[in-house]
């Protein structure tokens, strides 16, 4: 049986293609998971400066608190206060940065407004 050039062709992309997916998937796996603690500052800023403008149409502080746990263990207070940190740094507009201080303080005084239940 004679291959001609096109039939070496497709043998030579199976066997690299077969190749890579070994040495990628069993040989020399790098799976690192990736969670929202992974993301670079300036989205972190995003997701917190989102959170914050939902806040301001719903105004409702658990359901914030709620969305900053998805995105991280730490205290949705600590997130907030670096996202402010950031986006000053990134130099977000005035506006974005009153409704990140708005969220932080509701936070600070807490869900219920700071009285005993």
């Amino acid at each position: 049986m004679k291959l001609g050039r096109f039939g070496r062709f497709l043998i030579a992309i199976g066997v690299g293609l077969t190749l890579g997916l070994l040495i990628g998937w069993v040989f020399q796996p790098r799976y690192q998971p990736a969670g929202p603690e992974s993301l670079r500052i300036d989205y972190r800023a995003d997701y917190v400066l989102m959170v914050s403008e939902i806040y301001s149409a719903e105004r409702d502080p658990l359901a914030a608190i709620q969305r900053l746990a998805f995105f991280s263990d730490r205290p949705a207070v600590r997130l907030v206060q670096e996202a402010i940190v950031s986006a000053e740094q990134l130099n977000y507009s005035r506006q974005d940065v009153t409704l990140m201080a708005d969220l932080l303080q509701v936070l600070q005084v807490g869900p219920a407004g700071g009285g005993q239940p």
